[in-house]
């Protein structure tokens, strides 16, 4: 598998249901079998005898779907109370009256993961049927599916997934955006002793405990990064439980070098904000062509603005001429790129210099906004250092007033510690996931995808009113 695909979504394949009439249904149980096609359908269906009689069935939550291998009687399934059978034999008439026919023939359209056509043809030729490849409409894009990459990639999709649909023509930014997410947390989280609790919490979720948060368990990896990431973060600043003296200082103090931590924040959002116009200028390419790529403001034009700007006010803060000169060409060219851009899917004319001027002013000022926007990430690590230098100093003076002082200590030191990481680690988790979703996936994503949905009930081969 060349590298282009393996970041990138499953690969789709337009395909056709071929079928006499008479086996189609058999063809459509083959189908939900195999589970891996989406197929297209009629909204505006009639329904079926099945289909109407679900209509007049009120049922108190959703029911799943169950196709009977042979034709079942809707009447009986409704007598006998049999809703999943009744669902699904409506869907299947929604199907059958969405073919196309032609003669004897009957036809059904839909999508299939490419590796998957051989293996469902197979499927569908031993009751009769075929299934055939075509090519993909013109102006239409397939449904997206992501590959599934282990425990560590499941739990990061849904950082992907909350935000919309991958388009399909783009990279699939999971990986980079889930480890985007836990440097981000565990830098405003940054407390070993809290972090240790995180990846104690991980290990129970992987243990199954408690029971009831069993359906969690696919979250440890992502979890466990985030108290890792807070741990080390920790160990940089030397909080364990606030600052106890239990660990040295290894890079800063943030209560001490605000300005530093402040600094390192707003570098840090650079770097990703560079990745992420990297990744975009690379799905630009892939959605629309090179120059699509090059003139759009989340693709090379963007870039070359965002590191001409960075360039220039390095120059002038480091006092070094060549930089300022080197980022004023590189500003000038990606404003020149973008403006061209901007210009050419405009109405043209005088008012489209005004709309390009206007559009062009706000790239700028965005670029502005969302890199000091990164500062956050200093400010509630500050946060953090604080409200655990508070529990710390309580704490200590409560400790020297004898044996009710001591007690009345180790509750501050638990109840303090406890409320500071409760708070902290919802404010950390939603600030991380804001910039996430503003800062960095505005520019990788101009538009969203629409997710597969292949067709995959449970298929009963016994009578179905068994």
């Amino acid at each position: 598998m060349r590298w282009s695909e393996a970041v990138a979504p499953v690969r789709m394949r337009r395909v056709a249901i071929i079928a006499p009439q008479a086996v189609l249904r058999e063809v459509l149980v083959r189908i939900a079998e195999a589970g891996c096609v989406e197929i297209d359908r009629i909204e505006e269906a009639v329904p079926g005898p099945a289909g109407r009689r679900l209509q007049r069935t009120a049922a108190a939550r959703p029911v799943p779907a169950v196709v009977a291998g042979v034709p079942p009687d809707p009447g009986e399934l409704e007598r006998e109370g049999r809703l999943d059978l009744l669902v699904g034999e409506a869907q299947v008439e929604e199907y059958l009256a969405s073919a196309v026919h032609d003669g004897e023939a009957a036809a059904l359209g839909g999508w299939c993961p490419a590796a998957e056509v051989p293996r469902v043809a197979g499927l569908l030729a031993a009751v009769g049927g075929t299934l055939v490849p075509l090519r993909k409409p013109r102006g239409t894009d397939p449904p997206t599916l992501l590959r599934s990459r282990g425990p560590v990639h499941r739990a990061f999709t849904p950082l992907v997934t909350t935000y919309g649909t991958v388009p399909y023509a783009d990279l699939d930014p999971t990986w980079p955006a889930g480890i985007a997410y836990v440097v981000m947390f565990g830098l405003m989280f940054g407390d070993a002793g809290h972090g240790l609790l995180l990846l104690l919490a991980a290990l129970l979720l992987r243990l199954g405990r408690p029971r009831r948060l069993a359906p969690l368990r696919r979250l440890v990896p992502f979890v466990a990064g985030a108290g890792l990431a807070s741990t080390l973060a920790g160990v940089a600043y030397g909080e364990f439980f606030g600052p106890t003296g239990v660990l040295p200082v290894l890079w800063l103090d943030p209560l001490e070098q605000p300005e530093r931590l402040l600094a390192s924040a707003v570098g840090l959002g650079g770097v990703l904000l560079s990745l992420a116009y990297a990744v975009g200028t690379v799905n630009r390419w892939r959605e629309g062509g090179p120059a699509r790529a090059l003139y759009a403001t989340s693709g090379a034009a963007g870039f070359a603005l965002f590191l001409g700007l960075g360039a220039i006010g390095a120059g002038l803060y480091l006092h070094q001429p060549p930089c300022t000169a080197v980022g004023s060409v590189l500003a000038l060219g990606g404003v020149v790129l973008a403006g061209a851009g901007l210009y050419g899917s405009g109405a043209g004319g005088t008012g489209g210099v005004l709309q390009t001027g206007v559009q062009l002013l706000d790239a700028v000022v965005r670029i502005f906004a969302n890199t000091v926007s990164f500062a956050r990430i200093a400010a509630f690590g500050l946060t953090h250092a604080a409200l655990g230098q508070v529990v710390w100093r309580g704490t200590s003076a409560l400790a020297g007033r004898g044996v009710g002082g001591l007690a009345g200590a180790v509750l501050l030191f638990v109840v303090g510690n406890a409320l500071t990481f409760a708070l902290e680690a919802l404010v950390a988790g939603v600030q991380a996931l804001r910039l996430e979703f503003y800062e960095l996936f505005s520019r990788v994503f101009e538009s969203l995808g629409r997710p597969f949905r292949p067709w995959h009930p449970s298929v009963r081969h016994t009578e179905a009113n068994q």
